[in-house]
């Protein structure tokens, strides 16, 4: 069950603004040099504004390259997080917050390398037309220039007969050029949501493409196709006499032969300080990855849920968070996101994993089942534990009361929040004490997930033992059944538990109605602010997003709705 971590709504706004406002002061500062340079003036004759659109983009590019390798480096964050006085508490779960931002960015290498490569199409071209019997006077020059001995050229195309495809495919910058667009697309294609859900591995494997792709981006400069006038040749020539005079360039003093050089690459130094993170990350998950990993315990739930208990030297995590793991059993190169399912207070740490695919299929088979502590923990295969990562769920602990929402596999992330919830309620010393908790759970098939029923049932029987039954009112929704469980459940409505999940409050059958439910729970707690935590898919997040605003009074005395949700 892949782990889910918590997006507040509010903050992307802000982040999103803050990156198209850097991208684009960039690319129109960028833009502005380059269209006014002087040193750039014959190689705009050439070129024209084409020129300022390639080197623009470029720049737009090793700008978003330099911020997708920051949330790469979450284990290195991680470490100054937990380590920092700092970087804990709300500046910490902001942090958290603020490093989902990884898709957004890509969109962004994509747009700039799109336009890069229009450009650069577009001044080959001109390169070209340039060496032609019909180019005008200055630019026929221009492309001349470096025929003779002494002289450096400024068009990378030398002759007309030159096909500019192949040419370009020769240098440096035309392979890197090459190599870092077909590992861009490939970067793309294999992280859409149909390739990750389909097969994790390739997207997995696919996705370290990346490192030839940064290595391609730090070489692609090098080939300096694009020239312009060296700073030495702009004191001996009078760019603005000699642009009009080209026929008397060598022959008037003020007019020397102009000298070119290409601009010195910049692409490592955007990316140099992020890539110095990325290695500390790869050091530290090495590090985590030797570090011993005790299990003590595996329990086989219904439907093929396999629960590991398991124990870790200096591991301390909160509610919501979760880990990668990598069996070397099973595979070398493969770590998997699962959500942790125990609590802070609990002296084990626990993910549950449900079979849905080769790598989870493979780990059930490894592991078996065994429903006692292990005698022999080294019997089974060992397994290497990095994380654990995000921890914005710790925000349901700062509101009155709390409405968590889980749809299907969505409720993984909330068993451990319950648990803690729970904790935190019956600890007199806690300060953190939400007086309420609502909690719905919509399921096609309450059974797949039985597991976490028994959870419920648990907390249940606590709760009443305890005398406090009024802390966590739960329902849940099945929205998918047959006319043998209908006919099943209807015989059986009248015993005390629930037919499907042997819990005292009954389960309902289709879709919650959000209005009737918002309205409720607005009446139970005014003038409160009440945090909204949901799991599960973008249509339903829409619509809770939506009840959440409506259901907000304007007057800032009343009971507002605080709304967060969780991505896959």
């Amino acid at each position: 069950m892949m782990g889910c971590w918590v997006l507040n709504e509010s903050l992307p706004i802000i982040v999103v603004l803050l990156w198209l406002g850097m991208n684009l002061y960039l690319f129109m500062v960028t833009f502005r040099w380059y269209e006014e340079e002087e040193s750039f003036l014959y190689t705009r004759v050439i070129l024209g504004s084409t020129l300022a659109w390639a080197k623009a983009s470029a720049l737009c590019l090793n700008f978003n390259c330099m911020l997708i390798l920051l949330p790469v480096s979450r284990n290195f964050i991680s470490f100054v997080r937990g380590t920092s006085a700092c970087c804990r508490g709300p500046w910490g779960r902001q942090l958290d917050k603020n490093l989902k931002f990884h898709k957004l960015v890509a969109y962004g290498i994509a747009v700039s390398a799109a336009i890069h490569i229009v450009a650069h199409l577009f001044n080959l071209e001109r390169y070209h037309l340039s060496q032609s019997e019909e180019a005008p006077g200055l630019p026929a020059a221009l492309s001349k220039l470096g025929n003779s001995p002494n002289e450096s050229y400024l068009n990378p195309i030398r002759t007309a007969g030159t096909n500019p495809v192949i040419e370009l495919l020769t240098t440096i910058a035309g392979i890197t050029g090459l190599v870092l667009s077909l590992a861009l697309i490939l970067l793309m294609t294999s992280s859409t949501e149909f390739i990750r859900q389909v097969s994790y591995e390739l997207f997995w494997y696919t996705h370290h493409v990346f490192i030839i792709f940064f290595i391609s981006l730090a070489l692609h400069g090098a080939g300096r196709i694009v020239r312009g006038q060296t700073p030495e040749s702009l004191l001996l020539h009078n760019v603005t006499f000699c642009r009009n005079h080209y026929d008397k360039w060598h022959a008037v003093a003020q007019c020397p032969m102009p000298r070119f050089s290409g601009k010195e690459p910049s692409a490592w130094k955007w990316v140099l300080g992020p890539v110095v993170l990325y290695a500390c990350e790869r050091i530290i998950r090495f590090w985590r990855f030797q570090q011993e990993v005790v299990i003590t315990k595996v329990i086989s739930h219904p439907s093929g849920v396999l629960e590991l208990r398991m124990k870790k030297r200096d591991f301390t995590m909160a509610p919501g968070q979760y880990i990668f793991i990598q069996c070397p059993a099973i595979s070398l190169l493969e770590w998997h996101p699962f959500t942790l399912t125990s609590a802070p207070h609990e002296d084990f740490f626990s993910v549950h994993i449900r079979a849905a695919g080769d790598w989870t299929e493979a780990l059930c088979e490894a592991f078996g089942a065994q429903g006692q502590d292990l005698k022999d923990p080294c019997s089974l295969p060992r397994l290497a534990v990095d994380g654990p990562f995000g921890a914005a769920l710790t925000d349901v602990f700062h509101y009155p009361a709390s409405v968590c929402i889980a749809a299907g596999i969505g409720v993984t992330p909330f068993a451990a929040l319950l648990k803690s919830l729970w904790h935190k309620c019956c600890d007199s010393q806690s300060q953190l004490k939400p007086s309420k908790v609502y909690f719905y759970w919509i399921c096609r098939d309450a059974r797949a997930f039985e597991w976490f029923a028994d959870l419920l049932l648990s907390l249940e029987t606590q709760m009443s033992e305890q005398g406090k039954a009024h802390f966590l009112s739960y329902r849940i929704f099945l929205t998918g059944w047959d006319e043998d469980q209908a006919l099943h459940i209807a015989l059986h409505w009248d015993e005390n538990t629930d037919v499907i999940t042997g819990l005292k409050q009954k389960t309902f059958y289709g879709r919650p109605n959000w209005d009737d439910e918002f309205k409720q729970i607005a009446y139970s707690h005014p003038s409160s602010s009440i945090g909204v935590f949901f799991c599960g898919p973008r249509a339903l997040s829409k619509s809770l997003q939506r009840m959440c605003r409506l259901y907000s009074s304007a007057d800032p005395r009343g009971v507002h709705f605080y709304y967060s949700k969780e991505s896959f």
